[in-house]
């Protein structure tokens, strides 16, 4: 990575004196309208990022990592969080926590904001975005960043991406269902043409086609209201359907709630397996098959690998992808 500008770099650029760029970092109003453009604008040229914890903290044990998250209210994502952040402290390290909401704009403010605050790394779980604009900035910092469990940025030589063999996930859901005598099944919630949905349902749309089947989709936000609504509309407009692969946790369990609520119990008349497997796929009733990912080991490891990475020198590979597997329970077996 290209060597960070420096308040030299931006006064030269600018024309002006050091001290003068200074004051304008610290919108001090001594600074002539005139000039605070100048050197606004020899800092966007050069791609200066003020730094207002000095320097020094990366590879230090005293420093910050940045966690950005694009989904905290989803329990998955916080289990990761959680382990990755914990990793971080036995390590001497203090972790800086963001929930994006799926906003790219929130996501671009958070990102410049902790640069300037002096992170030593990142470890970002992306919002996708059409605008390459907050990993341009990374990369200009210079920071060491780790995409997770979804890939924004295609320059992995750059930043480095660790997920899990979502195909392998969607595909043996599909096979478990098909082995239960099911034929009808459709695959459940997530975003249209979003990466990371099209990774979890190919392994389900590989094994339905391998065994002559017909794939359908439901495709939506991947939460418990849209999971609810699927299960309404199945019973009453789609009634051929026998089973169903879901995107996420909380749309399987929305299904659930949905089958419930007009009396209808998911394992024996219609069997559904969730993906990721949450704590609350064990203590739902009935309880949800789900394809594990193990978010709070791939947190501690994602975490370990960022430590490699700034401590010790020991880049992450391009892309790592770690095993999935699938945990039966009644939801797909039977309540009986």
């Amino acid at each position: 990575m290209k060597k960070r500008p420096t308040i030299l770099d931006v006064a030269r650029q600018a024309g002006v004196s050091k001290s003068t760029v200074s004051l304008v970092l610290q919108n001090s109003s001594l600074v002539k309208p005139s000039t605070r453009t100048d050197v606004e604008k020899a800092m966007a040229e050069l791609g200066y990022v003020y730094n207002r914890s000095a320097a020094g903290l990366r590879g230090a044990q005293s420093g910050l990592i940045g966690l950005i998250i694009n989904d905290l209210r989803n329990p998955f994502f916080t289990e990761f969080a959680a382990s990755a952040q914990m990793t971080f402290a036995r390590a001497g390290y203090s972790t800086v926590v963001a929930n994006t909401d799926e906003d790219p704009d929130i996501q671009s403010q958070v990102i410049a904001s902790m640069i300037e605050h002096g992170v030593s790394a990142f470890v970002i779980s992306p919002a996708y975005s059409d605008d390459d604009g907050a990993f341009n900035r990374i990369e200009r910092a210079g920071i060491p960043t780790l995409q997770v469990l979804r890939k924004q940025d295609d320059r992995t030589d750059i930043f480095p991406f660790a997920s899990h063999n979502y195909d392998t996930g969607g595909a043996l859901a599909t096979e478990h269902l098909i082995e239960k005598g099911c034929k009808k099944i459709a695959f459940v919630g997530g975003l249209k043409d979003r990466p990371i949905t099209l990774e979890r349902m190919s392994g389900y749309d590989s094994v339905m086609k391998a065994n002559g089947l017909t794939p359908q989709a439901f495709f939506g936000r991947p939460s418990r209201a849209f999971g609810r609504e699927i299960a309404l509309e199945i019973l009453k407009e789609h009634k051929d359907l026998e089973a169903a692969v879901c995107f996420s946790d909380l749309v399987a369990l929305g299904m659930l709630s949905g089958f419930a609520e007009i009396g209808v119990q998911a394992g024996n008349y219609f069997k559904i397996v969730g993906f990721d497997d949450i704590e609350e796929c064990s203590l739902a009733y009935p309880r949800l098959s789900s394809v594990r990912c193990d978010s709070a080991l791939f947190g501690q490891n994602a975490a370990e690998a960022m430590l490699a990475w700034i401590v010790e020198g020991k880049r992450p590979p391009d892309s790592m992808r770690y095993n999935v597997e699938l945990i039966k329970r009644q939801s797909s077996l039977s309540t009986s």
